[in-house]
């Protein structure tokens, strides 16, 4: 009984060897019609691995303009009318890294804008080995981990497909409802326009008729 938990706990303790340090924001921001709003992000150490999510989850045509620069005003990412992007990038120069969205295109329609930053240093860490462990077990072992590593950023992207498709979804929905419910408010009020210009009409021939008659 005790076998599983202990081989449990050094699976876990084995991948908390593999986890570097990382720096992540996760946010979801309104951007108002023609707004610019820039979020930054620091890379302590050359050579760290900066991962760049957005995508825009309601708004417009759920697209969006994007520019990432480096310390030094460098661009290194841009894009414009963009629905969402997945970017990783490597800090050649250690400082403050800015990720602008802008919404120029827009006058009237808001974005809702969903995002992640994240800073990693890769050093890559060894399993500890113990008298009598063979390399080769060792070996498939953290093959094993980058395995089930790999697998988990898997499931991690899937969720964020399939929220950003039920929140575009939802967005749709809800400005097609808004689209019938002001057409049909539009047609309810012509309708009445016409009766009650019907309606005019018809008396004005009457009170004509009467008129030639007498």
């Amino acid at each position: 009984m005790r076998l599983p938990t202990i081989l449990g706990a050094t699976i876990l303790a084995s991948l908390s060897l593999f986890t570097s340090p990382v720096a992540a924001t996760a946010l979801t921001y309104k951007l108002a019609p023609n707004e610019r709003q820039c979020f930054y992000s620091t890379a302590d150490k050359k050579g760290s691995k900066v991962a760049f999510y957005f995508a825009v989850q309601s708004g417009g045509s759920f697209d969006v303009d994007y520019k990432v620069t480096g310390p030094n005003d460098k661009i290194i990412l841009d894009g414009s009318k963009e629905r969402q992007g997945d970017f990783v990038f490597t800090a050649n120069e250690p400082g403050e890294y800015s990720f602008c969205f802008s919404n120029d295109m827009s006058t009237f329609a808001e974005k809702m804008v969903d995002f992640e930053i994240a800073v990693e240093n890769e050093a890559r860490a060894e399993l500890p080995s113990k008298q009598g462990t063979s390399p080769e077990h060792l070996s498939s072992l953290e093959e094993s981990l980058f395995k089930l590593s790999g697998q988990l950023s898997t499931i991690s992207r899937n969720q964020k497909y399939f929220r950003t498709r039920e929140n575009r979804n939802f967005s749709t929905v809800r400005s097609t409802e808004s689209r019938i419910f002001n057409f049909s408010v539009i047609e309810s009020l012509m309708m009445v326009t016409m009766s009650c210009l019907q309606v005019f009409i018809v008396r004005f021939f009457f009170q004509g008729a009467r008129k030639g008659y007498v």
